[in-house]
């Protein structure tokens, strides 16, 4: 007894839809691989899920982007613009400076050496080598000339301040002495202004014998 159709329409069941789509996306997947390999036919799939995630099949010797430039061609529409017609190039060249910067950075780092088997090619290295170290050694000393400079420029600001400290010390003390020295002569002058204006007593006044006023006494002596 044979299947029974099923209707063509959306899966409203999330996990059901999720499982549907698993099994026909191989299912896609395996006839593409056969046609291509019975038939010695020429296929890319892309299948992109709801979720976003994509999943791609090409067939052997062939690129994707190679099967997009054919179905360019044959059908005249346009893909993209014509400055990337040369795309797939473009990658290739890319790709490769990338894989050579890789090997030639392990190869600075002393990695992968056995690789050189020239001896033109070792000594490249290591003249590159030498090259960084003697780039690296002039930064340094570069950087410790204006580590110096800065040293120096810091203790003649030092020298100065401490200078301009002193001197400021210096003519605090020599105002202190000054204002003690008028401070002095303006009191032995006032001093002797007072003993100037001191009245002067006269000469009888020393002479004068005071006299006992209590009749009593004056009987007693």
């Amino acid at each position: 007894m044979g299947r029974g159709k099923i209707e063509i329409k959306r899966i409203e069941n999330t996990s059901n839809r999720q499982v549907t789509y698993s099994k026909r996306r191989n299912g896609l997947i395996k006839k593409a691989k056969e046609i291509s390999v019975l038939c010695d036919a020429h296929v890319s799939v892309v299948i992109f899920a709801s979720t976003g995630k994509m999943h791609e099949y090409c067939s052997p010797s062939t690129t994707l982007v190679d099967i997009l430039e054919r179905y360019h061609k044959h059908s005249g529409k346009k893909l993209w613009d014509a400055k990337h017609e040369n795309l797939s190039s473009e990658i290739d060249r890319i790709k490769k400076e990338n894989d050579s910067m890789q090997i030639e950075l392990r190869h600075l780092r002393g990695e992968d050496i056995t690789s050189l088997h020239g001896h033109k090619e070792l000594m490249a290295l290591e003249e590159a080598l030498e090259t960084g170290l003697a780039s690296i050694r002039d930064r340094e000393m570069e950087l410790f000339k204006g580590m110096k400079k800065n040293e120096r420029m810091l203790e003649d600001d030092n020298r100065r301040l401490q200078c301009m400290l002193h001197q400021q010390g210096i003519d605090m003390e020599g105002g202190d002495m000054e204002n003690g020295y008028h401070h002095h002569q303006h009191q032995h002058h006032h001093h002797h202004q007072v003993r100037e204006y001191q009245p002067q007593m006269p000469f009888a006044f020393h002479n004068l014998q005071i006299q006992p006023i209590q009749p009593n006494l004056q009987e007693r002596f």
